[in-house]
């Protein structure tokens, strides 16, 4: 079994200032973190890869895709759709990110490799088909999974996230989608609002989201019992043909975006549950995008933890 690594160094280009907590360093203290656990020489490293404007409509509106472009190039610093900074190479970067998703599952799609790890900023999972918000620009996990659907036949996707903050924009992507179901673990009250229990889809996507909301202190009881009781048996009826992991590390104990209280070891073993669903299906198919994580050290042993789970042969 391979796992494939992708780490684009154009990431690092998106700069949203001094003192924001989605830093630069991010980047590097995960990098530097794998790098020491030996892990990047175990995976298969992918090329860098730079989607095209028009791959942006599978999941975004061609009149949010431009506004976005002319916003950065015009020098914002900050999209004029919500709360996310952006700087001079931002547009780079946010296409680096999203390429990267889209290299890491042609390589598994195609059998190159069983599982993959995308290393990524900005994140994604705030950005809804027309707005970016929450530090993110592009929805990386949205379009992975449109794009493993629409590019390389992929039929029904799974979308673990377990990130601290609830995955509002792809969650508002697909909630009128069966072909997609998406699973949130959360911390609410909390940014940015969204994921009550009752968001459960609409049309015919009804029952293909699934919301828990959990309050501040949660740990590894409360976060896995969700895991156990409610994504395993969703997961067993939805049958899904690919996994994409929205993997969050501000849900870690000691972030300061956070209140959650997961720590090295449940990572680790969130990524053997969720690898371990519907094999059968999946084929044991399973890619992973960072998302949140803003304390450096904590990002980095976590990031590692959940990787050296990844590649644990199943």
């Amino acid at each position: 079994m391979t796992t494939a690594f992708i780490a684009d160094p154009l990431c690092k280009e998106h700069d949203p200032g001094r003192g924001h907590p989605e830093r630069v360093s991010r980047f590097d203290a995960v990098y530097d973190a794998l790098t020491k656990a030996g892990l990047v020489a175990k995976m298969t490293p992918l090329p860098p890869r730079e989607v095209r404007v028009e791959d942006l409509h599978l999941a975004h509106t061609s009149a949010y895709v431009r506004l976005a472009e002319e916003e950065i190039h015009h020098g914002r610093d900050t999209l004029s759709t919500g709360d996310t900074a952006v700087s001079e190479h931002t547009w780079t970067a946010a296409l680096r990110a999203a390429g990267s998703g889209f290299a890491a599952v042609a390589a598994v799609a195609t059998g190159k490799a069983q599982r993959a790890f995308c290393l990524v900023r900005p994140p994604g999972h705030h950005a809804s088909a027309a707005r970016g918000m929450g530090f993110c620009v592009l929805n990386n996990i949205a379009l992975a999974a449109r794009y493993a659907q629409r590019r390389h036949g992929i039929g029904r996707v799974l979308i673990v996230d377990w990130d601290v903050h609830h995955g509002n924009g792809t969650q508002d992507i697909f909630y009128e989608d069966d072909s997609v179901f998406f699973f949130s673990t959360h911390q609410s009250p909390w940014y940015p609002g969204t994921g009550r229990a009752d968001e459960a889809g609409a049309g015919k996507g009804v029952g293909t989201t699934l919301n828990c909301p959990l309050p501040a202190g949660s740990a590894r009881a409360e976060i896995f019992a969700a895991f156990e009781q409610k994504l395993l048996p969703a997961a067993e009826k939805f049958r899904p043909e690919l996994i994409l992991i929205s993997a969050g590390f501000d849900s870690r104990i000691e972030d300061p975006l956070g209140q959650f209280r997961l720590t090295d070891e449940d990572f680790a073993d969130l990524t053997k549950l969720v690898s371990g669903i519907s094999r059968e299906t999946t084929q044991g198919r399973v890619l992973s995008m960072l998302e949140g994580g803003y304390n450096l050290r904590g990002l980095g042993s976590a990031a590692a933890s959940h990787v050296t789970a990844l590649c644990l042969p199943q």
